[in-house]
C-alpha cells in the first residue's frame, strides 16, 4: 500500500523540492518527457488559463494550431473552431486541423501544421470523434513529436478526457458511460482516465467505476474552468475549481481536511507527483499538520 498523503510544504521546501527533482533528471513514467500540457476541466472562461497555454507554447505570436474535430460537425467556421477565442486572447499565428478521415490524417500535407507547431489545443465535445479520427495516425505521431520538442497539448473537456491513456466517457451511444466502445486515449498522461465537468455535473463518483476495474490507474477528475499542468510527472492546478485524485492505493482517511473516502481534492495552486501520487500544499510558513487539518476542519 502506498500513502498517499496530501503534504503542507512551505515555499521554500517547494523550491527545493523543485530543485532536487531536476537535478536528478529522471525520466518521467507518467507525463511526457519534453514538453507540458494544460488540461482542462471544460467551460473555460479563466483567461489566466489560456495565458499559460501561450506562454508554454512560446507566446502569442507562436504557431497554434487548434483542433475542433470532437464537436462532430463536418466544417467549422472561426466562430465554431474557437480560433475568435484565441484571437480574443491574443494570439496571432493560428490555424484549424480537423478531418474525420484517417486516410486524411495519415496524410503529410495535412499534418504540416503540427509539425511547425508549438502548441496544439484540443476543443471540447465528444472524445471518441478524436480517437476515431487521430489514434495511431501521422497526427498521433506529429502530436508526440510536438511534446518532444518542446512544445505545448492543451485541451478542454473532451480535449482533457482525450489526453488520458483510458478513454473515460468514450462510448458512442452516450456520455454517461464511464467503460464503453472506445478505451484508449492518446496517453500523453500514461496510466491515467480523465473525467472533466466534475462537480459542475455532479460527476465526483463516476470515475471510481473504473479505478475499481482498472486499480493501476490513476483517476484525475477536473472541475469546470479549472486546469492541471503538466510538466514530465508534475502537475499544478490553476484556475477557479477543484480536482479529484482517484487512487486505489491511497490511505485516503489520512488527507488533511477530508474525512475518508475513495478520493480527495486538489485546490488552485496544489501540485501533485504523478509518479509518487503525492500532493502538496504550499504554505507561507511550515507548521505542523494537525494543526492544518484543524484549520482546515479535518478533525471530526
Amino acid at each position: 500500500m502506498r500513502p498517499n498523503r496530501l503534504l503542507v510544504v512551505s515555499l521554500a521546501s517547494v523550491a527545493i523540492l523543485i530543485s532536487a527533482a531536476a537535478a536528478q533528471q529522471e525520466t518521467p513514467e507518467v507525463g511526457p518527457p519534453n514538453g507540458s500540457l494544460v488540461i482542462v476541466g471544460g467551460a473555460m472562461r479563466d483567461p489566466q488559463i489560456m495565458e499559460r497555454f501561450l506562454q508554454l507554447a512560446g507566446g502569442p505570436d507562436a504557431p497554434i494550431v487548434v483542433i475542433p474535430t470532437a464537436g462532430g460537425r463536418e466544417s467549422y467556421d472561426e466562430y465554431s473552431s474557437g480560433l475568435a477565442s484565441w484571437k480574443a486572447a491574443g494570439a496571432t499565428n493560428l490555424s484549424v486541423l480537423h478531418t474525420k478521415d484517417r486516410a486524411v490524417a495519415n496524410n503529410d500535407d495535412f499534418v504540416k501544421p503540427i509539425r511547425e507547431a508549438r502548441g496544439v489545443w484540443f476543443n471540447g465535445g465528444r472524445q471518441w470523434h478524436l480517437a476515431d479520427a487521430y489514434m495511431d495516425t501521422k497526427v498521433h505521431e506529429e502530436l508526440w513529436n510536438l511534446l518532444e520538442r518542446g512544445g505545448v497539448i492543451g485541451g478542454s473537456s473532451a480535449g482533457a478526457t482525450i489526453q488520458g491513456s483510458y478513454l473515460a466517457r468514450g462510448d458512442t451511444s452516450g456520455n454517461t458511460i464511464m467503460m464503453g466502445d472506445h478505451l484508449e486515449g492518446l496517453g500523453f498522461l500514461k496510466n491515467t482516465a480523465i473525467d472533466q465537468h466534475l462537480l459542475r455535473r455532479n460527476r465526483q463518483f463516476d470515475l471510481l467505476m473504473i479505478v475499481e476495474a482498472r486499480p493501476e490507474l490513476l483517476g484525475i477528475g477536473i472541475d469546470e474552468n479549472t486546469a492541471i499542468v503538466v510538466r514530465g510527472d508534475n502537475f499544478d492546478v490553476m484556475g477557479q475549481g477543484y480536482v479529484a485524485i482517484y487512487d486505489a492505493d491511497s490511505f485516503l482517511e489520512d488527507q488533511p481536511g477530508g474525512r475518508g473516502g475513495p478520493f480527495y481534492f486538489l485546490a488552485p495552486g496544489d501540485s501533485f507527483n504523478l509518479k509518487t501520487r503525492e500532493a502538496f500544499r504550499p504554505t507561507r510558513t511550515e507548521e505542523p499538520l494537525e494543526r492544518v487539518k484543524k484549520r482546515e476542519g479535518g478533525e471530526r
